[in-house]
């Protein structure tokens, strides 16, 4: 690969101009409104009447909320925070006693996280509706969402990795999804100099179970220590492969926006993931030491269990001949969109202003004439003009992510211009280009990394909205804006504000999800361990100084209603069953001092707070979810006594205590 050293001061200038040039195209854009491409019925598209439903889910990645956001298109209506890699106190998730486990890991219980890209499940290359994977960043795993429940089933960490950004991408068939190395760091850990040589990088395949959807790492590939990110796995004829960006074939490892710039072309990188597959049937695979954590919640139990998990499988390009190849690309890629027919993969120049297209036969044609034109760190390099299909030059700048419409056109989003550009995969041109505001960084056409695209509409996802909604403060919120793709012309018609910072999306056909839905649990399969499914079997039982109440809820009270003879020091545990049996239906609980969260317990679920009291009185308890009209009035007392009282326990409901 040829390799150009330009001058610090010459890109530490460039830095400087983009940066100009990004308020140049902010002020432009403010002065060239978004009603310049608005019809007149933009309105009507938007508009989905009451009662009536959305064509699409779209669920959005959180960014630094840990979380997912669920919103309906056309309409933008936000429909439910999924939470994931965060604790929510809005249902207890991670702080009541049964979803806890989800958050642990190698480096303890992390209750955040950077949550950057859904993907939806795939057969045959078409969106299922049956689940939503989603990584997170800092701490690297993947979280499988069940889109039965909207809730997240299973969470798998991923060891030997830095930063888990390029995740979770997955195969048309959903066999895999891929996890790789952002930032290159030592492998196993140790205490060494701050220097590439000492660092390795790692990418990841998850095996996922075709029936459950449970994950498991198959494999990793020990590959050359450069950044990893941004990833699309094949179809079609390229079944088999996945295509990585990666930036930083420098190795820098400090002001990488100079250092890191120097080349002048990184790589995609293609694995054969079926090369994979064979190797480590023929047993070429190391087992290598590894501390990782497997998180899954148990439907019947209702509960989350956590297992520690000590090793992994390890090939290397070396042991696995044809596993891995670099092919040049245009420098600091982000990201690597393979078309719905399977035959190019798309990656666009972030410093040069190119959208290039590559592909598969090609490929295939150079590995088969061994057409490299050198190694690097032991994987072959191919020539850039031998898989090469075609350039978009000076498409726009700053351009990002590509989807497609399933007609021949692609979608790329710029974040330094603000716009969408579309371009045609024959002609290799630019064809219709739309404004967005401002900084744009993923897009999402439903189903637009799929074989089946549904191209009504393109999502736009941006950064900043400086004069676009109301100002809140130091802090706008980002934005979606929703454009219009059944006409000649691209067309503008939503924006609206968004939760976290949306990185990535999918969108999904609401047919494909409805269909599906479950709407509560039955008492009957609740196999909750503290579960009771009357107010007759509610009970409180101390063993030692630690104390579980039973609760049954239905509307509109609690039983028991009344509790005696907890104490201070005590430490309590309140096990509530929501025995009602109508679709959404749902209880809350929480009691005076409780210093971490109320409960919110669907009809048929059991749920678990603790809670320590630390002082002498009477302290209410009650329902935190409106639920009927005598909501106010589900309500209970408890009474705390000293440590070392006499106090016996006691509980009643409606002042009479259950039949012995």
């Amino acid at each position: 690969m040829k390799i150009r050293k330009g001058h610090k001061f010459l890109l530490v200038l460039g830095v400087i101009l983009v940066g100009l040039l990004t308020s140049q195209c902010t002020k432009r854009a403010k002065t060239s409104t978004s009603s310049d491409r608005l019809s007149a019925n933009a309105a009507q598209k938007a508009y989905v009447a009451p009662g009536k439903y959305d064509e699409f889910y779209a669920f959005l990645s959180g960014g630094f909320s840990g979380q997912v956001a669920v919103y309906g298109l056309p309409s933008g209506r936000l429909l439910k925070v999924i939470p994931v890699f965060a604790q929510n106190p809005e249902n207890a998730y991670g702080y009541e006693e049964e979803t806890k486990p989800m958050l642990n890991t190698s480096h303890g219980f992390i209750p955040w996280d950077d949550s950057h890209h859904p993907w939806a499940s795939q057969t045959n290359g078409e969106t299922d509706g049956r689940w939503l994977f989603i990584n997170s960043n800092n701490t690297p795993r993947i979280a499988r969402i069940d889109l039965k429940t909207f809730r997240t089933a299973e969470i798998l960490e991923i060891p030997n990795t830095g930063g888990n950004h390029g995740a979770p991408y997955g195969t048309m068939n959903s066999e895999y999804l891929v996890s790789s190395t952002r930032f290159m760091m030592p492998i196993p850990q140790k205490d060494v100099a701050i220097d590439a040589k000492n660092f390795g990088a790692s990418i990841s395949f998850i095996k996922v179970n075709k029936e459950t959807g449970n994950m498991g790492i198959a494999f990793q590939i020990r590959v050359p220590s450069i950044d990893y990110d941004l990833a699309s796995c094949g179809k079609g004829p390229s079944h088999g492969w996945c295509f990585f960006s990666s930036y930083n074939t420098e190795k820098a490892t400090n002001l990488l926006e100079i250092n890191a710039s120097q080349n002048d072309k990184d790589f995609i990188a293609a694995v054969n993931w079926k090369a994979g597959e064979k190797c480590l049937a023929e047993g070429k695979a190391v087992d290598t030491a590894s501390n990782y954590y497997h998180n899954e919640m148990n439907e019947a139990t209702q509960s989350a269990t956590s297992v520690k998990l000590t090793t992994v499988k390890t090939l290397t390009p070396q042991s696995c001949p044809g596993i891995i190849y670099y092919i040049p690309v245009a420098k600091s890629p982000h990201g690597s969109d393979v078309d719905p027919t399977g035959e190019y993969f798309i990656a666009g120049g972030k410093l040069a202003a190119q959208i290039t297209g590559f592909s598969f036969k090609k490929m295939e044609a150079a590995i088969a004439a061994k057409s490299f034109v050198a190694d690097f760190e032991g994987v072959h390099v191919l020539k850039y003009e031998d898989v090469m299909a075609g350039e978009v030059h000076q498409p726009c700048l700053g351009p990002l992510h590509t989807e497609f419409d399933g007609k021949g056109f692609g979608y790329t989003s710029c974040f330094v211009s603000s716009e969408v550009v579309k371009w045609s995969l024959e002609t290799w041109k630019v064809v219709d280009r739309i404004p967005t505001f401002y900084s744009l960084g993923h897009l999402m056409i439903p189903g637009g990394n799929s074989m089946k695209p549904n191209p009504k509409y393109l999502l736009a996802m941006n950064k900043i909205t400086k004069d676009r909604y109301l100002p809140t403060g130091p802090e706008l919120a980002q934005a979606a804006q929703l454009i219009d793709l059944t006409g000649e012309k691209m067309e503008m018609f939503l924006d609206f504000p968004l939760i976290g910072e949306p990185h990535y999306a999918q969108g999904i056909e609401a047919e494909k999800i409805i269909k599906n839905q479950r709407k509560m649990y039955t008492l009957e399969e609740n196999k909750h361990p503290h579960m009771i499914s009357d107010e007759s079997k509610m009970k409180v039982v101390r063993k030692g100084n630690v104390v579980d109440v039973y609760i049954a809820a239905v509307r509109s009270h609690f039983g028991p209603d009344n509790i005696e003879g907890i104490k201070v020091g005590d430490t309590v545990y309140f096990h509530v069953t929501n025995v009602e049996q109508d679709w959404d239906i749902f209880h809350g609980f929480s009691i005076m001092g409780a210093n971490i969260t109320e409960l919110l317990i669907g009809p048929g679920e059991t749920h678990t707070l603790k809670w320590e009291p630390k002082e002498v009185g009477v302290v209410p308890y009650y329902c935190t979810d409106f639920c009927s009209a005598l909501h106010q009035e589900m309500q209970g007392y408890l009474r705390i006594s000293a440590a070392g009282s006499n106090t016996p326990i006691n509980y009643t409901l409606g002042g009479e205590a259950p039949a012995k």
